[in-house]
């Protein structure tokens, strides 16, 4: 599996096809799903990312965790994520999730997420320890998290501050007590053109049980 975590510095078109051959290549690890996870700072382009891994991927599904997160439960969703989305698909079934409308604060109408043979799931927290067993492979959007907040609060104006307020709070507290990073296979950096996709401390000798203690390099940056 090392050759998996094999840097990816092909030409900018071909680094996401090139990554998406490599996941298909996994075992799957959620049932007869390829679980693979998405997760940085928020602010650090995981969407689009996925988005753009996904349709290298033939339109894989892509559940994005701002569907099951909550204004009273930023990261306290966990086993509702289990029961309605991981347990399904592990059972070769479809998962189904009401996702959360963020300006009307209530859950929308059911939404079915298939048992593919690979599902994107991106979102801050994607790579918790409780989901990690779940998941095939875990990346890691490699931006500092001053500068992926910087670029969430421009993106999402000012109407939005009071909430970044609370939500890098929260943010911090989460990678603190339970950070991805260290577990990451793979880490991804955008380019002016395109993205560069390196090994990630799980992936490489790098990695060192200290690191649970942090948030990696993007504490310090």
């Amino acid at each position: 599996m090392r050759s998996e975590y094999a840097p990816l510095r092909a030409p900018p078109g071909t680094v996401i096809h090139d990554l998406a051959t490599r996941i298909r290549r996994l075992p799957p690890s959620c049932g007869p799903v390829r679980l693979v996870g998405v997760d940085g700072h928020a602010g650090s382009g995981k969407t689009t990312f996925a988005g753009r891994l996904a349709a290298a991927l033939g339109g894989a599904p892509v559940l994005h965790l701002d569907d099951i997160a909550t204004h009273e439960e930023l990261f306290a969703w966990t086993g509702r994520l289990l029961r309605e989305v991981v347990e399904p698909l592990g059972r070769g079934e479809d998962a189904r999730y009401r996702p959360y409308d963020w300006r009307e604060r209530h859950f929308g109408t059911a939404r079915a997420l298939p048992p593919a043979p690979v599902a994107l799931m991106e979102g801050v927290g994607a790579g918790r320890r409780e989901l990690r067993p779940h998941l095939a492979a875990l990346l890691w959007m490699e931006l500092p998290r001053e500068e992926a907040w910087t670029r969430g609060r421009g993106r999402d104006g000012a109407a939005q501050e009071e909430f970044w307020d609370g939500w890098v709070t929260a943010e911090h507290r989460h990678f603190a007590q339970d950070p991805s990073r260290p577990f990451a296979q793979l880490l991804v950096r955008q380019r002016p053109e395109g993205y560069e996709v390196l090994p990630g401390p799980a992936g490489t000798a790098e990695s060192d049980h200290s690191l649970t203690h942090g948030d990696g390099p993007s504490a310090v940056c």
